[in-house]
């Protein structure tokens, strides 16, 4: 009995369900983008969570799984460090502070080069929502804190998929760029600079802001909003 309850129950909730068939829109890169992609076949939609480590970010790509796939959309998730090409170099490249800013920044732009082309625009053209676990603007940012040019940069990254959600709370220490010899005072010093230069992309590149001192309810709520304007075509 208790079973058929909650059989019945499951199904009640699935049948509430607001169902959204995706809207083409049109879709464009930052710059050049890569050579032979054919934009108008990008039927997909592209969705970026940015944030600190610890900010909830996993917990709210979790739940957007959840709710998409109850929906009936086909997901992908993304994120930094998880290409098949680089992701294990890279992961041991951290371990010591022996590259310069330049070439951890080509590794990582490789890493997410090579997901772009093999999971990223494969998953837009057959029509999924990619969920990205960050994306260029933490790979930029964190360059631009270390001195690289901002020009280079949005050359390097022109081939990336304009977002059409992302949304933005933020990390790491910088202790590798000498901000101080206290741990946790360089993290203080390294997130005003993080949050200055993302807070200047913002007004280039037009992503949204989410508040993250708020329940995961309440976060995951106007997430869910915001993914159903996307996916409505507004």
């Amino acid at each position: 009995m208790a079973l058929t309850k909650r059989i019945a129950t499951g199904l009640k909730t699935i049948a509430s369900r607001r169902v959204l068939v995706p809207k083409r829109s049109p879709k464009r890169f930052y710059g050049h983008g890569i050579p032979g992609v054919d934009r108008e076949r990008l039927s997909g939609k592209l969705v970026v969570i940015e944030g600190a480590d610890g900010s909830g970010r996993s917990t709210q790509i979790a739940r957007m799984v959840q709710w998409l796939e109850g929906c009936g959309h086909a997901t992908v998730q993304v994120g930094l460090k998880r290409s098949t090409l680089v992701s294990e170099e890279l992961e041991r490249a951290k371990q010591g502070n022996i590259l310069s800013h330049l070439t951890m920044s080509l590794f990582y732009a490789t890493d997410f080069a090579d997901q772009l082309e093999n999971i990223i625009l494969p998953a837009l053209k057959a029509g999924f929502i990619v969920l990205a676990d960050r994306y260029i603007y933490t790979l930029m940012v964190r360059d631009l804190v270390r001195g690289l040019d901002e020009a280079w940069l949005k050359n390097v990254y022109g081939i990336s998929v304009v977002q059409k959600i992302q949304a933005l709370d933020y990390w790491e220490s910088g202790m590798d760029i000498g901000l101080s010899r206290d741990m946790f005072d360089s993290f203080l010093k390294y997130q005003a600079l993080v949050e200055t230069e993302f807070r200047r992309l913002q007004a280039t590149y037009g992503f949204t802001i989410v508040n993250g001192e708020r329940s995961v309810e309440e976060i995951a709520a106007e997430l869910q909003e915001r993914v159903e304007k996307l996916l409505e075509g507004r």
